[in-house]
């Protein structure tokens, strides 16, 4: 991936409130999973049930570490890990020290490690997972465009990157204890 001005602007945007980017399935606007002010606004901004809690996205199981539940075996660690074909979400034991605004009323937290270059980028550029949901207002279609992101949001948005150049279905959601996948 080129890093170009774009990039790194919207880096540097991240670091502190609420970007739109194209992520390795929709269109989402994130945030660092340690700022809960920046939380805060992705959920006042889409009007989004706090109880319905976020997926966080990563590069690397070890930024997931500070949200997961240590007492996960060594198995499931290592299947959270392992690369998957298709963008694959999973359900793991949440820290007890978690935050409720990632999780809502969930006793699981959603969580994708991805290959998808960007997300690399600012997980390893910030030292943090992020937290990522779909450009729409709750019940909404998800935005596919920069126009439709406007109608949504008007100029709330920290920084804007375009939207993904292809359509992709939302990750699949699979309980990483029971096997179960939900989507």
């Amino acid at each position: 991936m080129i890093i170009n001005s774009k990039i790194k602007l919207a880096l540097h945007h991240l670091r502190t409130g609420v970007i739109a980017h194209p992520t390795d399935t929709i269109y989402g606007l994130g945030c660092l999973a340690n700022n809960p002010s920046a939380i805060q606004t992705i959920i006042n901004l889409k009007k989004r049930d706090i109880t319905k809690g976020f997926i966080l996205l990563a590069s690397d199981i070890s930024f997931l570490m500070p949200y997961i539940n240590s007492n996960m075996s060594t198995k499931l660690f290592q299947k959270l890990a392992k690369p998957t074909d298709t963008p694959t979400t999973y359900l793991v034991p949440k820290s007890d020290e978690l935050s409720p605004l990632l999780a809502g009323d969930n006793k699981l937290l959603a969580v994708r490690i991805t290959s998808d270059p960007l997300i690399t980028f600012f997980c390893e550029n910030t030292g943090s997972a992020l937290i990522s949901t779909s450009a729409n207002l709750q019940g909404r279609k998800v935005a596919t465009s920069k126009l439709e992101l406007k109608r949504y949001f008007g100029n709330s948005l920290a920084f804007e990157l375009p939207p993904n150049m292809y359509n992709s279905d939302p990750s699949k959601i699979i309980n990483l204890l029971t096997g179960v996948r939900s989507r």
